[in-house]
């Protein structure tokens, strides 16, 4: 088969491992870079001219989009969807995945468990925004934020009202969020592949930190799930409808809560952590599914 993946940058390790294992089982693996894709729309015939040339003969194509470029991406990836190629990653679920307000309403629709979260028009009161959380402590995010990044954990009151009023005067769009205590400054990151889960990790911030992310210095080990987080996991990547979803969750007093659905999550941390061949589970479901 020939494989298309979408990757701005060829040495990423999630980018290198799929390329590694589709080549192992005999594929075509093409690196495309989706920004410098230029789409022909027209009556009958969408193509994709690319440095020049016109790309045909695709039987699949792994979406691995920066948050930062998702609307150009996600044109690509529909181009792709309207010339009948299989994307591992839907184009709507792409979008609806990078919009952290949609997903949290889509989840929620779900009847999945959530951390209480808030989210208001900018507006004045930020002291019913924090009296609606639960009070303080409480997390901020930027709706835009990724990696840990824009996510700011207000220990009392003074200090969330004045972030809250700060990223309003900037008219920056933030969720307020409860901080779940018990989670002890970790999360669960499960990896689910075609609606199966092909891998699990618990990621523990360093002292003093409460994010998790392994690009902010945590660390991440193994871990067996139990069977409400396994189902609570692939529940919201059904909801989400993502054939390939990394879903981060906590664990509370009253069961998993959902954090986060993502739709490129990466392949690093979890290989590392678990052992497995995840980029393989990868292929293989483009295997079941194209061509």
């Amino acid at each position: 088969m020939r494989i298309a993946i979408l990757s701005q940058n060829p040495n990423l390790y999630s980018t290198k491992r799929i390329v590694e294992a589709g080549t192992k089982k005999g594929h075509e693996m093409v690196i495309i870079d989706h920004t410098k894709c230029n789409l022909v729309i027209e009556k009958k015939n969408p193509t994709i001219i690319y440095k020049g040339k016109t790309l045909t003969d695709f039987d699949g194509v792994i979406p691995r989009i920066g948050a930062s470029v998702t609307f150009y991406g996600t044109a690509v990836v529909r181009q792709f969807e309207m010339m009948k190629v299989f994307s591992a990653t839907e184009s709507q679920a792409l979008v609806r995945s990078r919009d952290k307000l949609r997903s949290l309403q889509i989840l929620s629709r779900a009847g999945l468990g959530l951390p209480k979260t808030v989210f208001s028009n900018y507006s004045k009161d930020v002291s019913e925004v924090v009296d609606a959380v639960g009070g303080a402590p409480l997390v901020i995010k930027l709706l835009e934020g990724t990696q840990g990044l824009g996510v700011v954990l207000a220990d009392n009151r003074n200090s969330a009202e004045s972030i809250l009023e700060a990223f309003n005067g900037l008219q920056a769009r933030v969720i307020a969020q409860e901080f779940i205590k018990e989670a002890g400054g970790a999360d669960i990151r499960v990896f689910i592949v075609d609606g199966v889960v092909v891998g699990a990790m618990k990621r523990q911030g360093k002292e003093g930190e409460f994010r998790s992310n392994l690009h902010r210095g945590g660390s991440a080990n193994i871990i067996e799930l139990s069977d409400e987080e396994e189902n609570a996991a692939l529940k919201a990547a059904k909801a989400m409808g993502l054939g390939i979803a990394g879903v981060d969750l906590l664990q509370s007093s009253r069961g998993p809560l959902i954090l986060e659905v993502n739709s490129s999550p990466g392949l690093e941390g979890i290989e590392a952590a678990t052992g497995k061949d995840i980029a393989n589970q990868i292929i293989r479901y483009i295997e079941r599914n194209a061509g």
